[in-house]
């Protein structure tokens, strides 16, 4: 169930963020900067992972850890950019088709991990470059039959709460 919502996702009660980064980024835009200075060791456990995986566009990683009243975190880092050319150098754009393969990653892990609610801006529209009525339809292929409440935040407001509603249950 897509919610599209007004605000901060820093402030999200969400079960877990998904986000939208290149293999071996640095964490040094957007809200993946923001994540990195609100969960240094999630920046830190990424760059681990891909020195010892390599990813490829189209996958996904998982972080979990603890918010600062130690509520447990969920970040799910979705792999939408090519990756920088050279060492130092900045991530590509995003693709549809890593979207899209990035969307399928993150679903399974939706299910895998059971997670009850997930809130993601407008992916891959940002540093990413694409356009959201592109995007929009892959979201929706791949997360709307997902049986939990997925905020989309689509415009931010900083330090700003969403309102994100619990749906009844049946």
């Amino acid at each position: 169930m897509l919610f599209e919502v007004e605000g901060d996702i820093l402030l999200s009660r969400a079960q877990a963020i998904a986000h939208g980064v290149a293999p071996n980024d640095h964490f040094n835009n957007g809200l993946a900067l923001a994540l990195h200075e609100k969960y240094p060791a999630m920046a830190k456990e990424f760059r681990h992972y891909c020195q010892q995986n390599s990813p490829e566009p189209g996958e996904a990683h998982v972080w979990g850890g603890a918010a600062a009243d130690g509520q447990p975190v969920h970040i799910v880092s979705l792999m939408t950019q090519e990756p920088a050319a050279g060492a130092g150098g900045k991530p590509g754009k995003a693709t549809l088709p890593h979207v899209n393969h990035a969307l399928k990653a993150l679903a399974r892990i939706v299910r895998k991990e059971k997670f009850t609610s997930l809130a993601m801006p407008r992916l891959a529209t940002g540093v990413g470059g694409l356009a959201w009525e592109d995007v929009k339809p892959l979201l929706e292929k791949h997360l709307g039959d997902l049986d939990i409440p997925i905020y989309v935040y689509v415009t931010f407001h900083a330090g700003m709460s969403a309102a994100e509603k619990v749906p009844a249950t049946a």
